[in-house]
């Protein structure tokens, strides 16, 4: 949930991070993004999120599914790990 001003930020910085954006939907002065983000992606996103916000916005995490890594990505990790 963050103050609308800071939408394209906040979408931009979803992206950059995998993301897909689900949905938007308006609360009181705010909106709130909905987007499924892999985990590996949202280590350091709380500090993001404050820059990008000026410490105005908040987000809630939880386990939605699993999905398939993308082959480069996959091939990363198995290099990573030989």
């Amino acid at each position: 949930e963050m103050p609308e001003e800071y939408m394209g930020d906040i979408m931009g910085d979803v992206t950059s991070r995998r993301g897909r954006v689900d949905g938007m939907e308006p609360r009181g002065n705010a909106q709130v993004v909905n987007a499924y983000v892999p985990l590996s992606e949202m280590f350091g996103y709380a500090t993001s999120l404050r820059s990008n916000t000026q410490g105005r916005g908040t987000y809630t995490m939880y386990f939605d599914h699993y999905a398939e890594v993308p082959k480069s990505i996959a091939e990363d990790i198995i290099k990573k790990n030989k």
